[in-house]
This record gives structure tokens, C-alpha cells and sequence, in this order.
């Protein structure tokens, strides 16, 4: 599924709020999680996703997709140096945002919004406000954290 960048543009920038109850557990390694989301009025839907490398403890990437399979941000930590499709190398940790034509093939150094990369829970809080989650979701860590 694709979409216009001036579509992505308006998603990434739109409200985003959690609209439940429950709290949830931060993934243990090698296991992920997705977490439902929606916009203001309730007409668009979008999900967080939280992956864990089971090897590696550090490594994480965050997500936020719309209309089920569509990556707008990713943010990836920990991970292996990402080839852009120009050839450029990017170190982790980077960042990915939807650019048409190439959905999330594109990464750039994560932005002085993130605090402390290090950090896997704080870098989680900043990737939510840099998508514009303005309700969240709480997460509890778990043992294996």
C-alpha cells in the first residue's frame, strides 16, 4: 500500500491517542509488541510497535504504522549500520520516515529530540512525542529487561 507524501506528512504530524486501559508489559527480549492507537476524530488507526532482539538486549526498533502496514517513523537502536538506497551509510542509532516512492528504505541520524539513545525506555518516551502520541500507553518493565 502506498500513499502521497503530503498523506504521510499529515499522518505523522496528526494527534495520535490511546484509548484504553490496560497497561502493558515492555516486551522481554525476542518478543514484540503492538499497541493500537487512533487520531482525534477516530477516523485513522494507527499502531506502535515495539521489537526486541533476542541476542542483543540493546537492540530495539520502534515503530508507527498506519492503516495497518504502513511504516510512517521507525526508529532503530543497537542495530547493524542501514544502507540508504544511494549508498550512504548510517550509523545506529537512526531513523527512518516514510518518503513516497520508498515507504521506510531511507534512514538519517536520530534527532537531537531523543535524549539519551542508551536509554531504551526514555528513547520510547521520545519516540512517542516525536510521533505526536499525546495520550499514551503505559508500560511496565518486565523481569528480562
Amino acid at each position: 500500500m502506498r500513499i502521497t507524501q503530503v498523506e504521510a506528512d499529515s499522518l505523522i504530524k496528526m494527534d495520535k491517542f490511546f484509548n484504553g486501559d490496560n497497561d502493558y508489559e515492555y516486551p522481554p527480549p525476542g518478543d514484540k509488541l503492538s499497541v493500537p492507537l487512533e487520531s482525534s476524530d477516530k477516523k485513522e488507526n494507527f499502531i506502535v510497535d515495539i521489537n526486541r532482539s533476542y541476542i542483543s538486549l540493546q537492540k530495539v526498533n520502534f515503530q508507527t504504522r498506519a492503516r495497518k502496514a504502513i511504516a510512517l517513523v521507525r526508529v532503530d537502536i543497537g542495530g547493524a549500520v542501514h544502507r540508504n538506497p544511494d549508498g550512504a551509510e548510517i550509523q545506529c542509532p537512526h531513523i527512518h520516515i516514510y518518503k513516497e516512492g520508498w515507504g521506510d528504505k531511507w534512514a538519517k541520524p536520530l534527532p537531537d529530540d531523543f535524549r539519551d539513545p542508551s536509554d531504551i525506555y526514555a528513547t520510547l518516551d521520545d519516540f512517542l512525542v516525536y510521533c505526536r502520541v499525546v495520550v499514551k500507553p503505559k508500560f511496565h518493565r518486565g523481569l528480562l529487561s
